[in-house]
């Protein structure tokens, strides 16, 4: 016999370990990218190239997975259509447009140790937007957080650091900002998989109107790159980062905001730097200066204080 609890749909309940594995797992997915996008781009890539690949790439292996798999969740109500194109054009293509570009042109754990500043600018939102009161030891981690910024990008020489590359990375932060407070709201009431599809399509759209497909060096996606021991052809490393550092880290990383409200999720997205620069040690050959290495450690820790701090739901 039926009853009418049962008949009910199920209430979802978030599960706080879940969300943690989920945010650590996508972590290291997005932590990748720059380490495998940036010899493409030492082979002659530009990074809106890049970026357009990655993008597409993505948005066309998640069209044809939804739409053959679960393509309910790609209908869409009108009212959901201004979350979904800001966050196609923010939390997808600004974010890894504008990272791909400070990625191009500064070594990459600078580029996204500086795109990892976004949990002061989630702080700033909730302070300064949402009137919500903050104590006052998380304004000391925002202190210390842009006093570790300063050491990373050494702002004594003049910006001895290239100019353009700091302002994508800003760009990038203010981009990541919004990836996980659009995204916290969005996956309220949308499943992660519809969204992130929607998002990319959206994203993928923007980016290849700066750097069209039919542009592309053809030659040049043939050609080998240097990537630590292996000489992997471009088109294998575009690929790889579409569907690894992407598709799959959007999704993942989507899921485990259904989970975590996004003070939880950003601080734990930290790691994402941490393997960005170990990575692109081991096989970029890249290093920090003593300086920029107690810098990001001091950015790390601000960040950590401020998401310590914060509100538990925003």
């Amino acid at each position: 016999m039926v009853t009418e609890v049962s008949s009910r749909a199920p209430v979802f309940v978030p599960q706080r370990g879940r969300g943690v594995t989920l945010i650590l797992v996508a972590s290291v997915f997005f932590g990748s990218s720059g380490t495998i996008a940036k010899p493409a781009m030492l082979a002659g890539l530009s990074p809106q190239q890049v970026a357009s690949a990655r993008i597409g790439l993505a948005a066309l292996a998640l069209a044809a997975g939804a739409g053959l798999f679960r393509p309910g969740l790609l209908r869409v109500r009108r009212d959901e259509w201004p979350l979904l194109v800001g966050y196609g054009l923010c939390g997808v293509a600004g974010v890894q447009l504008c990272y791909f570009v400070a990625a191009g042109r500064l070594p990459v754990g600078i580029a996204i140790l500086i795109e990892f500043t976004s949990p002061v600018l989630i702080a700033l939102w909730t302070r300064f937007v949402r009137k919500t009161r903050l104590p006052r030891v998380l304004w000391l981690g925002i202190a210390l957080a842009m006093l570790g910024l300063g050491m990373v990008a050494q702002v004594w020489t003049g910006l001895r650091l290239d100019a353009v590359g700091l302002l994508a990375a800003a760009g990038s932060a203010v981009c990541s900002a919004g990836y996980f407070l659009l995204g916290e709201h969005g996956v309220s009431t949308r499943q992660p998989l519809g969204m992130v599809t929607w998002g990319m399509i959206i994203g993928a759209v923007a980016v290849c109107a700066l750097a069209p497909p039919w542009t592309w060096p053809g030659a040049l996606l043939s050609a080998p790159a240097r990537f630590g021991p292996w000489h992997p052809p471009v088109w294998l490393l575009m690929v790889a980062v579409a569907l690894l550092s992407t598709a799959l880290a959007y999704i993942v990383g989507l899921a485990a905001l259904r989970h975590l409200p996004a003070s939880v999720a950003s601080v734990l997205g930290l790691l994402e730097p941490l393997i960005a620069t170990v990575t692109a040690w081991a096989l970029l050959g890249e290093t920090l200066a003593w300086i920029q290495a107690l810098g990001a450690a001091i950015l790390l820790a601000g960040a950590l204080l401020v998401q310590l701090n914060s509100p538990r739901r925003y």
